[in-house]
């Protein structure tokens, strides 16, 4: 019956063990999908923010070659004084434009930096969350473990206890029937002296 007791609980702690590797194993996963995510979201971002640059950039190079078009027209049109003045404002609304453009690609970036912050935050939450619960559920099987070894040198201890009085009791039968055969021993010789003593009786008489 013990043996019994004690083979299930050994066989109980191997599920356990069993199940906090597949646990192991399933958070490993979890993380790697996330960690995928993360990459992903992180590079779709950047693409993006690329492509914006890109595009802003290009506006801005129309733009100026719009702008320096204009300017050339005015230099072959207008007279010496007005046409400095005049290069000058272009050359004043020009950099305006570009300071514009500029800003506004520094608050997308911005933005779009904030986002992808966001996020990372998010997924980071995610995971320690797992993490969290996944070393919770550890503890648990943990000191559900511990419970089972618990109970098994319990079982341990009340076998070596039947063991010992097993070997308790086979000491004193022995001793039982050593004593036994001293007994007889000494009845025998007993028996030998009242003999010798009736013979001598007999030999007197």
């Amino acid at each position: 019956m013990m043996m019994m007791m004690m083979m299930l609980m050994m066989m109980r702690i191997m599920m356990m063990m069993m199940m906090i590797r597949r646990m192991m194993i399933m958070m490993m996963m979890k993380m790697m999908m996330l960690m995928m995510m993360m990459m992903m979201m992180i590079r779709m971002m950047l693409m993006s923010m690329m492509m914006m640059m890109m595009l802003l950039m290009t506006m801005m190079m129309m733009k100026m070659k719009m702008m320096m078009m204009m300017i050339m027209t005015m230099m072959m049109i207008m007279t010496s004084r007005r046409r400095i003045r005049t290069i000058m404002e272009l050359m004043m609304v020009m950099m305006m434009m570009i300071m514009l453009m500029m800003m506004i690609i520094m608050i997308r970036m911005i933005t779009m930096m904030m986002m992808m912050m966001t996020m990372m935050m998010m997924m980071m939450k995610m995971m320690l969350m797992m993490i969290i619960r996944m070393m919770m559920v550890m503890i648990l099987m943990m000191i559900r473990m511990m419970m089972m070894i618990r109970m098994m040198m319990m079982m341990m201890m009340m076998m070596k206890m039947m063991i010992m009085m097993m070997m308790l009791m086979i000491r004193m039968t022995m001793m039982m029937i050593r004593m036994m055969m001293m007994m007889r021993m000494v009845m025998t010789m007993m028996m030998m002296i009242m003999m010798i003593m009736m013979m001598m009786k007999m030999m007197m008489l």
